[in-house]
């Protein structure tokens, strides 16, 4: 159960990422040819794109406190079943439980790199009026729900 969390709390600071990056890249010019079009998810992204300031300090809230959570749960646990197995392996039980956290950081670390932020961050960039207009909308109710956090 705890390594779905933790996936899920990874595949979710990868959708900030991807949020975060594809607002900010997005072409100005073909947003405002989605919203002559009539597209309104187009109005909103541009909307963003041009007063970002609410919607970053959103996404970096919402990725630092996944990163506080994931490390909150996968530390412990993985760590403990880890630790068990390495125990008995001859000449390792004295070091079993430093190894096994190191193994773990190291893992969650990488996970968190590759689908937290470098390839949400890749899709954004690459699809980056697409993904825009997907994630305006959430985005901007996020950032609404969170702005008393972020004028803190």
């Amino acid at each position: 159960m705890e390594i779905i969390l933790i996936l899920g709390l990874i595949l979710l600071s990868g959708l900030l990422s991807m949020a975060e990056i594809s607002l900010v890249s997005a072409r100005k010019a073909r947003l405002e040819s989605q919203v002559k079009k009539g597209k309104r998810s187009a109005q909103k992204a541009l909307d963003l794109a041009q007063k970002p300031d609410q919607f970053l300090s959103t996404t970096q809230i919402g990725i630092t406190l996944i990163g506080i959570l994931t490390g909150l749960f996968s530390g412990e646990a993985f760590a403990r079943d880890l630790a068990g197995v390495l125990a008995r392996v001859p000449g390792l039980e004295p070091y079993a439980v430093g190894i096994s956290k190191l193994t773990i950081v190291v893992i969650v670390t990488y996970l968190t790199l590759v689908l937290g932020e470098l390839a949400p961050k890749r899709i954004g960039m690459n699809f980056a009026e697409q993904v825009a207009e997907l994630v305006a909308r959430p985005m901007d109710i996020l950032s609404k729900v969170a702005s008393p956090i972020v004028w803190v």
